[in-house]
C-alpha cells in the first residue's frame, strides 16, 4: 500500500510530473539513475529555441577561438571524460521519449569509480585482458606490446583484436586517440604498481592483482578529488564537503543523479579546444581529425601519441597546454560533428539542451535557490543567459546552459575568497559535480574514503600527473 492510499484515499489516475509538485520518490538503487532535486518542478523550452541558441553560427558557437585557462591543463578535460565512462552509461533514452522516473533508467556502468572501465569483469571472468602464467599471471594487464603482431604501432597502443578493436573494458575509451591514450597510461600505471609491489613484498598471481588493483584504484581516486575536482570545481568547495558534509547527495546506496549526468558534468564540453598539442615542439593538431579523432582503429602515426607531461602538471615543469574557458560557447567542430544524423541533432550544444526537456530537468535558477544562492548572484547569470537569445524564456533557464553561464559570469571559488570567471565551475555547478563524486567515493565500501580515511598515497604516484608519467616510456 502507498503514501497515497492510506486512510480510504487513492491516487489520481493520470497525474504526472507536470500537475504535482516535483515527482514521485523511488527507492534508489546503484545500477538506477536518479534525481537530486526531486521536489523542483521541471522546466521547458520549446525545441525550436534550443536548436537556434545550439546552432552552427549560433550564439554558442565558439568557432575557432582560443581564450583558454590559467591554471586548468587541457589533460583534465580528458580525464573528465575518462572518469565519466567509468561511473556512467545510459544506452537506452532517446530526445523523443520523456523520462518521467530515471530509477527504470539502467545505468551499464557501476556508479563508483572502481576503474572497471580497465579492469573489465577481472582474470577470472576475462582472462583475455590479462597475462598469463608466471608471477604476473591474471594480474598485469595486456597492451600492445604484449601483441608483436598486431597492426600498427603495437608499443604505443592498447591491446587490439585482428579488426582493430580495443579489447578495453569500455570500449568509449578508444572513441578518439587521447582518450585512447589516457586508458593506455592507467594500464600501464596498474603493471607498474604489480612490478613494484612485486619487487618491494613478493606478491604473485591473484594476491597481486588484489594487492595493485586497489593501490592503482585508491591513487587514482585521490587524483579525482585533490586533481580534478580542485581544479574544475574550487578547492573551497571541496574542502567544505569534505569537512562538513554533502548537503544535497543524500542517501545509502552510490547512484549517478540525472542533474549531474544530463546536465552539471557536460560542462567540459565548453572546455575542448579545437586543436590539442600531444607532443613536445610538435604543432597543435586538430581533436577531430585524421590523427586525433579517429577512434575504433590501431594506432599507425607516431603523431598520435600522447606526451601526457605536455597535456598535465607533472613533474617536468613543462609549458602545459590549458583547457579553453568554460563559458556558453563551445568549439565550432562540437556544434557540427559529422558522426551524427539527422543534421539538426549534429550540435552537441543542441543535443545537451534538448536532453533537459527530456529528463525533465528543473531550471538553473531553480536550482540555485534550492543551494542556497543569493539573488544577486542568480541575477548576474540570469543576465548573462539572456543574451544568448531572445525567444529563451526568462523563467525554467535550461540547467547545463545556466550552469555554463555562470562559470562565465561568476567561475570558480578561490582560496582567498574571491571567484575567477570562465576558469571552472560556479556554485551551483560545482556543487552538483563535487557531491556527487565525492557521494560516490564516501558511499562505497571498497574507496578509499569509504574504507580507509586516513590513507594517503605514495609520494611518487600522488599527483594525477605522477600517475600518468610514471610509466610512460
Amino acid at each position: 500500500m502507498t503514501d497515497h492510499e492510506h486512510h480510504g484515499m487513492k491516487p489520481l489516475e493520470g497525474m504526472s510530473a507536470y500537475c504535482v509538485r516535483g515527482h514521485y520518490e523511488t527507492q534508489q538503487r546503484d545500477d538506477r539513475f536518479g534525481r537530486l532535486f526531486g521536489n523542483l518542478h521541471p522546466a521547458y523550452t520549446p525545441p525550436a529555441t534550443l536548436r537556434e541558441i545550439g546552432a552552427k553560427n549560433g550564439p554558442m558557437d565558439g568557432k575557432s577561438a582560443n581564450d583558454r585557462t590559467d591554471s586548468v591543463p587541457v589533460g583534465m578535460v580528458f580525464f573528465g571524460q575518462f572518469v565519466d565512462h567509468d561511473i556512467t552509461l545510459d544506452a537506452s533514452t532517446t530526445f523523443d521519449s520523456v523520462v518521467d522516473n530515471p530509477g527504470e533508467i539502467a545505468n551499464v556502468r557501476t556508479p563508483t569509480l572502481d576503474l572497471d572501465c580497465i579492469y573489465g569483469l577481472g582474470p577470472e571472468a576475462q582472462p583475455y585482458l590479462y597475462m598469463q602464467g608466471g608471477a604476473f599471471g591474471g594480474a598485469k594487464l595486456l597492451t600492445g606490446a604484449d601483441n608483436p603482431g598486431q597492426a600498427g604501432l603495437s608499443d604505443s597502443d592498447l591491446l587490439r583484436s585482428p579488426n582493430g578493436r580495443a579489447i578495453i573494458g569500455d570500449p568509449r575509451n578508444d572513441e578518439n586517440r587521447v582518450i585512447s591514450q589516457l586508458q593506455l597510461a592507467i594500464i600501464r600505471f596498474h603493471n607498474h604498481v604489480c612490478d613494484t609491489l612485486h619487487a618491494e613484498d613478493g606478491y604473485e598471481g591473484h594476491d597481486l592483482y588484489e594487492k595493485a588493483r586497489r593501490q592503482t584504484t585508491w591513487h587514482y581516486q585521490w587524483a579525482v578529488v585533490n586533481d580534478f575536482l580542485v581544479a574544475m570545481c574550487g578547492a573551497p568547495v571541496v574542502h567544505r564537503i569534505l569537512g562538513c558534509g554533502r548537503q544535497h547527495y543524500c542517501g545509502s546506496v552510490p547512484y549517478i543523479p540525472i542533474e549531474f549526468s544530463v546536465a552539471a558534468y557536460r560542462f567540459g564540453h565548453s572546455m575542448i579546444p579545437m586543436k590539442v598539442q600531444v607532443q613536445k615542439g610538435q604543432s597543435a593538431l586538430e581533436l577531430f581529425g585524421t590523427i586525433l579523432g579517429s577512434g575504433f582503429d590501431p594506432l599507425t602515426d607516431p603523431k598520435g601519441v600522447v606526451d601526457w607531461h605536455e597535456l598535465l602538471f607533472t613533474p617536468e615543469n613543462r609549458q602545459v597546454e590549458r583547457a579553453q574557458k568554460l563559458d556558453t560557447k563551445l568549439a565550432g567542430d562540437l556544434l557540427a560533428l559529422p558522426f551524427i544524423t539527422p543534421p539538426d541533432e549534429n550540435s552537441l550544444a543542441t543535443r545537451n539542451l534538448l536532453r533537459g526537456n527530456t529528463f525533465l530537468l528543473p531550471g538553473g535558477e531553480k536550482v540555485a535557490e534550492a543551494i542556497g544562492c543569493e539573488q544577486k548572484t542568480i541575477d548576474r547569470v540570469l543576465k548573462k543567459v539572456a543574451k544568448l537569445s531572445k525567444t529563451l524564456p526568462a523563467d525554467g533557464v535550461p540547467l547545463w546552459l545556466y550552469i555554463l553561464a555562470e562559470a562565465e559570469a561568476i567561475g570558480r571559488a578561490e582560496q582567498d575568497g574571491s571567484t575567477k570567471e570562465g576558469e571552472a565551475l560556479g556554485p551551483v555547478g560545482a556543487t552538483i559535480v563535487a557531491e556527487t563524486i565525492i557521494g560516490l567515493l564516501e558511499l562505497d565500501d571498497h574507496s578509499y574514503l569509504g574504507a580507509n580515511r586516513n590513507w594517503t598515497p605514495r609520494a611518487e604516484w600522488d599527483t594525477l600527473g605522477k600517475l600518468v608519467t610514471v610509466a610512460q616510456p
